[in-house]
């Protein structure tokens, strides 16, 4: 049986070396113009090794996505898990942009592209509702219940126009960044609000028609059955007396 090592901790991790080159290059050159050999070179890998790691540039940026939720929810704060959601969501919002911070200059090149790029507009959209369902998730916000696609797409749109205001913030303390936050978190919760008085309002009416469509799903299965029963409607079908 061949021997197995202890993974070496002082090895570099081949993924964040793909992704932290991707980031450089897109900082100096811009995002279409970064090519995925030169990506492999700046990491010291071999193109093939960057293929068995990340498929695309796309994959690349999804996994720095994960790489930064990984951060930000291993440092949670458990001091303010007790505090109104706004303030935990305050304070998610504000860590995952101190883990934005060193690669400032690529996301404002990757921001120009988007704006040009709707598919990737919309595969960004993807990946950013899979973070927030995990990053709302580590602060005790529920995400499984009715509202919970709600709640996670309005945290990705809080976060994105909060993140628009920051990409051009230079003051060391984001007074205006946080400003749009805490505006765009009161906006959110407005809407948050006036979807569960909906939701409260509509019950009754959501329950009747769940009725009606559990009471007509049994006639349909009835009256698939009887032909089945009635020997497929045989002439020689005769009831039981």
């Amino acid at each position: 049986m061949a021997e197995q090592h202890a993974p070496d901790p002082n090895r570099p991790d081949p993924r964040k070396a793909a992704i932290d080159a991707l980031m450089a290059l897109v900082a100096e050159q811009g995002w279409r113009e970064v090519e995925l050999p030169a990506i492999a070179e700046r990491a010291g890998l071999t193109l093939s090794a960057l293929r068995d790691l990340f498929p695309s540039k796309g994959a690349m940026l999804a996994g720095f996505g994960r790489m930064l939720d990984r951060h930000v929810m291993d440092g949670a704060n458990p001091d303010l898990i007790g505090e109104p959601i706004h303030e935990r969501v305050f304070d998610l919002v504000m860590r995952r942009l101190d883990a934005m911070e060193p690669y400032r200059s690529a996301l404002v090149e990757i921001r120009r592209a988007v704006g040009r790029d709707p598919v990737m507009a919309g595969a960004l959209n993807q990946a950013a509702l899979n973070s927030w369902r995990y990053l709302l998730a580590s602060v005790g916000v529920p995400v499984e219940d009715e509202l919970g696609m709600l709640k996670i797409q309005g945290a990705v749109i809080v976060f994105a126009r909060t993140a628009e205001t920051w990409l051009g913030d230079t003051d060391p303390g984001l007074a205006r960044t946080m400003a749009t936050l805490d505006r765009e978190l009161k906006r959110g919760e407005r809407v948050l609000s006036m979807a569960e008085d909906v939701r409260r309002v509509t019950a009754p009416l959501r329950s009747i028609a769940q009725a009606i469509c559990e009471r007509g799903s049994g006639m349909r299965r009835r009256e698939r059955a009887e032909p089945a029963m009635r020997g497929e409607d045989r002439d020689d079908y005769a009831p039981a007396i």
